[in-house]
């Protein structure tokens, strides 16, 4: 093999240049991170109702398994490859029961003799669930069973974004309340973990709850590799008194610091829904920046601005407060030349990238238009919050004609036609591309 730096000498071009890289603004619509709409309702009459990158949407089981051990994967297919051609990932939730909806319990469960209850829920509207007896051993191993075939089909699916484990509960969020009798043991609970545990390496998986090992309810999630949502943020986020505030059982569980390695998402609690960035925060809301500071968030469902309603003063408090969402990179300085590239890179965010993405640099002409790229074998997980990343590696041989280029920076998003992650530096090139400028370079023969 012939090394880097050997090939660009052979073919006679050099590259060098070093600078401080300008600040800018990343995109608010930067992927994997920000608020979240339903699938589809992001946009209404072409107009994008909020920057976006990410999609949710619910499934219930029966969808997709159709009968003992067969499954039929169309609609959740079509709904990643609609998402996808919006530019955008999907996050999804498969269920056995919503309140209000009809049942996701598969047909040929209930002909087999697994039992249900149905009863009314603790939603606002009493609405009528249907739960099944989930220690019967044909959903245990049909679930199971499931999960395996999914991440088989899905692990590191680059349409998806991040998946909420489910299945189990009102809604897919781990409990029956108040009738948590209903609810799966822990037995149970154990059993599906391990097989997200074993179906799923590259693709997220995040619980409702985190739970440690003294927990009454739930069998202990942590150090397992997984993330968490808070679905009811802002609203019951911080650790205010009552447990089962979603920073309080953080705590309790001894998961305070798993942000570090595995995400936390979630919902904004439907009553404080697109009021949660007002001026006057709504009775009972907690203040959305200290929620977002103490829990690391990256991403979260909210339909209220999504809705098409939101007052121009909310848009521009709750872009302020999208921001701080996940991850925001900024470089600060930069040098190549002799084949290697070396840049510092800040971290501004809250979180870590989660996703095995690469970063790329652009040699840009004066004419805006890219005349090259160099993919980089280092990836963005590299680049962890709250202080500066030094990232060294060697670059791909230049081959453009001598002369003054821009070198610009992206993080390139795997995913077809998918937004790539755009740097808190200045622009450069066409703002679709998401190139953002190092400084000028100069290639020699």
């Amino acid at each position: 093999m012939v090394a880097p730096l050997l090939v660009a000498t052979l073919l006679g071009q050099s590259i060098s240049g070093s600078g401080i890289a300008l600040p800018g603004i990343a995109p608010l619509d930067n992927p994997l991170k920000g608020l979240v709409p339903y699938e589809g309702q992001g946009m209404s009459n072409g107009r994008i109702l909020f920057p976006h990158s990410l999609e949710f949407d619910y499934f219930s089981l029966n969808q997709v398994l159709i009968g003992e051990k067969k499954l039929d994967w169309g609609v959740l297919d079509r709904m990643l490859d609609r998402v996808a051609k919006r530019g955008n990932q999907a996050i999804f939730r498969f269920t056995l029961e919503y309140p209000g909806k009809t049942t996701g319990i598969p047909n040929h469960w209930i002909r087999a003799g697994v039992g249900t209850t149905t009863w009314r829920s603790g939603d606002s509207q009493g609405s009528e669930s249907i739960t099944p007896d989930y220690s019967h051993e044909i959903l245990r191993k049909e679930v199971t069973w499931f999960i395996a075939q999914l991440g088989a089909r899905y692990d590191g699916d680059p349409r998806i974004g991040f998946i909420t484990a489910g299945l189990l509960g009102s809604w897919g969020e781990w409990h029956t309340w108040p009738k948590q009798e209903l609810f799966a043991s822990k037995e149970v609970q154990e059993e599906i973990m391990a097989a997200y545990r074993a179906a799923f390496q590259k693709t997220p998986i995040l619980f409702r709850y985190p739970a440690g090992p003294e927990d009454a309810t739930y069998a202990a999630n942590v150090n397992r590799g997984f993330g968490f949502h808070d679905d009811s943020f802002a609203y019951a986020t911080l650790d205010t008194g009552p447990d089962w505030h979603f920073l309080a059982k953080l705590r309790k569980a001894g998961a305070l610091e798993a942000w570090r390695t595995a995400p936390i998402g979630g919902e904004i609690r439907p009553e404080v829904w697109g009021a949660i960035f007002d001026e006057k925060l709504p009775l009972d809301a907690q203040p959305f920046d200290e929620c977002v500071r103490e829990t690391k968030v990256t991403w979260l469902m909210d339909s209220g601005m999504f809705d098409g309603k939101a007052s121009q003063a909310r848009i521009r408090r709750a872009s302020d407060s999208v921001r701080k969402l996940g991850y925001e990179f900024r470089v600060t300085r930069w040098t190549i030349g002799s084949g290697r590239v070396s840049l510092q890179v800040e971290n501004r965010g809250v979180a870590p990238f989660y996703h095995p993405w690469k970063i790329e640099l652009a040699l840009i002409d004066a004419k805006g238009e890219v005349r090259q790229v160099l993919p980089l074998a280092v990836s963005l997980q590299k680049i962890q919050p709250g202080r500066e990343t030094r990232l060294t590696c060697d670059h791909p041989p230049v081959t453009v004609e001598a002369g003054s280029y821009s070198l610009a920076i992206r993080g390139n998003n795997p995913m077809p036609g998918g937004k790539p992650v755009g740097f808190a530096n200045l622009g450069v090139g066409a703002p679709t591309l998401r190139w953002s400028a190092l400084g000028k370079v100069f290639v020699s023969r």
